[in-house]
């Protein structure tokens, strides 16, 4: 049986995807993956991804400046992503993809912390909801989200924390977004994670093409992998795997409006 997925979080405008889109998404329909959102990571990168939206009936646009390339964000930056919020395309549903690192040797983390509470703020402003990256942030990420109640919340792609740090963000309303990760025996901290919140907290992703599966190392994510995502999520979780597939449906749909 082939059940519906939402791919909530793909890099659809990096290779291998570029100049193949069209034969990617058929790959990802036919594994049920229907609708693929599509996160911006700096500036130079917003009007590929919207440009994916309008062109291709599955993809759905993110525009936000990602911690990673930190260095790469300026004001001007910052101004493009707010004009471009103000004009609303009809296929952006989130800002994204923002948030804090610490992963990186100089990863000038004050600059991260402004730059991440003048986007919460944008999306507060927009009512849009937020895709949000966390690398040895957890704790910090969440006095974030406290601090700018945003009324729309969002989800902490790529999860790996703590149980308890994953509840206190769904208690500050955000989902937590499941991907290749727990398809590691060895992950075994995640997959229990996973297995325990609740199933109203969870949305399905790939990351793509990054965060490669078990079984597929050294090899670029796709977004048909969800469905083995999905395959993995049953395993974990005592719920039937339609109740589950209807879950992750809903859930991304109450998050994302316009999907």
């Amino acid at each position: 049986m082939t059940y519906r997925f939402i791919d909530t979080h793909c890099h659809f405008d990096f290779p291998p995807f570029t100049g193949d889109e069209a034969r990617s998404l058929r790959r990802a329909a036919e594994s049920g993956v229907g609708k693929i959102i599509v996160p911006a990571t700096q500036s130079s990168r917003f009007a590929g991804v919207l440009r994916l939206a309008e062109q291709h009936e599955p993809v759905y646009a993110a525009l936000g400046l990602h911690p990673i390339v930190i260095e790469q964000h300026t004001d001007a930056c910052l101004a493009s992503l707010e004009s471009l919020l103000a004009s609303r395309p009809e296929k952006l549903v989130a800002v994204g993809e923002i948030g804090l690192d610490l992963y990186r040797e100089d990863p000038q983390f004050a600059k991260q912390q402004a730059l991440l509470d003048e986007q919460l703020k944008l999306a507060k402003r927009f009512d849009l909801p937020v895709i949000l990256h966390s690398r040895r942030t957890h704790d910090k990420l969440a006095l974030h989200l406290k601090r700018h109640n945003l009324p729309r919340t969002g989800v902490v792609h790529g999860f790996s924390g703590s149980l308890q740090q994953a509840e206190r963000f769904v208690s500050l309303g955000y989902k937590i977004g499941v991907g290749g990760t727990i398809t590691y025996p060895r992950a075994s901290k995640t997959r229990n994670v996973i297995a325990r919140l609740p199933l109203s907290a969870l949305l399905l992703e790939t990351d793509a093409p990054d965060m490669p599966l078990n079984g597929f190392q050294g090899m670029p994510n796709r977004p048909e992998q969800a469905a083995r995502v999905f395959t993995t999520l049953c395993e974990l979780r005592p719920e039937p795997p339609q109740i589950i597939a209807n879950t992750l449906i809903s859930n991304t749909e109450a998050l994302f409006a316009g999907l």
